[in-house]
C-alpha cells in the first residue's frame, strides 16, 4: 500500500480511533436524530414533487423504511448511553447548545408517524392507525416535555446571550409544533 492510501484506506475504519467500541455509545448525542428529521422530511416531500411525484413514491418509500432503521438504531445507541453513562448522559442538560438537540428526537419521530399515514396506511391498510396514534401520543409527550423543560434549563442553567443566538434554540419548542401539525394530518 502505498502512503498516498493509507489515510483514506484509514478514514474507512470510523471507530478505528476509539478505545473501544463502548466510546460510541458513551459519546452518542442527541444531535443525531437531525439525521431522522432530514431522510424523514426528503422521504414525505419525494412523492409531492409536482409531475414526477408519482414516480418518486417508490424512492420515498424505501427512505421511510430507511428512517424507521435510522431511528431505531439512534433510539437504542441513545437508550444505552443512558444506561451505561447514566452518570454522563445527564451532563447533556447543562450544555449551552447540545440540550437543545433534545428536541429532534420527538421531531424525527414525527416523521415517521407522517411516514405510517403516506406510505403505511396504502401498504397495510388501516391496522397501521392504532400504531401511528400511539406513536403520536409518545411523541407530544416528548415534545411537550421539550418544549417546557430545556427552555427553563435556559433561563435558570445555561450562558445564552443574544449576540450568540442562533436557530438551535428553536428546536426544542418547534418540536410541540411540528407534533400538532402531526396529529392534524392523523386526526382524519
Amino acid at each position: 500500500m502505498t502512503a498516498d492510501l493509507k489515510p483514506v484506506l484509514d478514514g474507512l475504519k470510523p471507530l478505528s480511533r476509539l478505545d473501544s467500541p463502548r466510546e460510541m455509545i458513551r459519546q452518542f448525542t442527541p444531535n443525531w436524530f437531525a439525521a431522522t428529521m432530514g431522510t424523514g422530511i426528503l422521504a414525505l416531500a419525494l412523492p409531492q414533487v409536482p409531475g414526477v411525484g408519482a414516480s418518486l413514491h417508490p424512492v420515498g418509500e424505501a427512505l421511510w423504511y430507511f428512517n424507521i432503521a435510522l431511528f431505531t438504531l439512534f433510539a437504542g445507541l441513545y437508550t444505552a448511553r443512558w444506561t451505561m453513562f447514566g452518570h454522563e448522559a445527564r451532563r447533556i442538560f447543562g450544555h449551552n447548545t447540545v440540550s437543545m438537540f433534545i428536541g429532534t428526537i420527538p421531531m424525527g419521530l414525527a416523521t415517521i408517524i407522517n411516514g405510517c399515514l403516506a406510505f403505511g396506511l396504502p401498504q397495510f391498510g388501516a391496522g397501521v392507525i392504532p400504531i401511528a396514534e400511539t406513536l403520536w401520543w409518545i411523541d407530544v409527550a416528548m415534545s411537550l416535555a421539550c418544549g417546557v423543560a430545556i427552555p427553563y434549563l435556559m433561563f435558570t442553567r445555561h450562558e445564552h446571550s443574544l449576540d450568540g443566538m442562533t436557530a438551535v434554540w428553536l428546536l426544542p419548542v418547534v418540536a410541540a409544533e411540528v407534533a400538532g401539525a402531526s396529529g392534524g394530518l392523523l386526526a382524519p
